[in-house]
């Protein structure tokens, strides 16, 4: 394995976690927003993540990396809210809000964040290491 494949790592870890951050800032921005039918209704989003190892022996390049699998939708429903003088409320005086809980969402920034820059640490640890390497042969 090849130390420049720390690069390629760390770099698959900061896409998946700005991914996450992304989709956290969504869910955020849409956690008051309000629809007049469950069908219409923000739901939550979430990142789905995957480890890729790929083996030593099947090839010169292997490395470790985070896969993004997809984003998926929560099935939680959507918050029902009676409030028949709303602009938006149905026949029955219901409005829909999303399934978004911003208490959660913030932990997820929070680690988010954290995990990024982590990863930022580990690129710069490694370029250090590098150049300490390359200036023992001075």
């Amino acid at each position: 394995m090849s130390a420049f494949n720390i690069f390629n790592i760390a770099g698959s870890g900061m896409n998946a976690q700005s991914l996450r951050l992304n989709l956290v800032a969504s869910n955020i921005s849409n956690a008051n927003s309000v629809s007049s039918s469950e069908g219409d209704v923000y739901k939550s989003r979430q990142p789905v993540f995957g480890a890729e190892f790929k083996n030593i022996l099947d090839s010169q390049n292997a490395a470790s990396g985070v896969n993004v699998l997809g984003v998926v939708e929560s099935q939680a429903p959507a918050v029902m809210e009676y409030a028949p003088n709303h602009p938006m409320a149905d026949a029955n005086g219901y409005i829909f809000k999303p399934n978004v809980n911003t208490v959660e969402e913030m932990a997820n920034m929070m680690s988010a964040s954290r995990s990024y820059q982590n990863n930022v640490e580990v690129l710069n640890t490694a370029k250090q290491l590098m150049l300490q390497t390359l200036k023992m042969g001075q």
